[in-house]
């Protein structure tokens, strides 16, 4: 019955493996930012979850009141959400410039081309008899 009364923990801790494991295991660029953002919002779970005290109201002074819940937590993750709303929207921006400059968003094509334009930039220029570069 314990287990089961902290449901919320075994949310958070499978939303946690699951972006995790979309971070680690993907190529895409876009499915790992959806990774990250899985990830982001099983921290603002968890820091919700923990900031609930069973029985307490809002910090407002009412007679018969003498519990509270702390508000700290609820206004940092209001916060954080904006800041990952804007984190999300920069990192799909540099992912539409990826896309743009290398044709691709699957990780492996991206560094393939790195790999092909730096092989390239460090191959000696070879001269014709005539003078001029090949």
């Amino acid at each position: 019955m314990l287990l089961a009364s902290h449901y919320n923990y075994w949310i958070v801790i499978a939303l946690m493996m699951i972006g995790l494991y979309m971070v680690i295991a993907q190529g895409n660029l876009v499915k790992k930012i959806i990774g990250l953002n899985i990830f982001q919002t099983s921290v603002f779970i968890f820091y919700i979850s923990v900031g609930k005290v069973d029985g307490g109201g809002a910090p407002i002074l009412t007679e018969g009141e003498t519990l509270y819940s702390n508000p700290l937590p609820h206004v940092l993750i209001l916060t954080a959400i904006v800041v990952g709303i804007a984190t999300t929207a920069l990192a799909l921006a540099l992912t539409i410039r990826i896309k743009r400059a290398y044709g691709s968003i699957e990780e492996r094509d991206i560094q393939a081309a790195e790999d092909l334009q730096e092989r390239t930039a460090t191959q000696p220029q070879t001269q014709s008899p005539a003078g001029k570069e090949q």
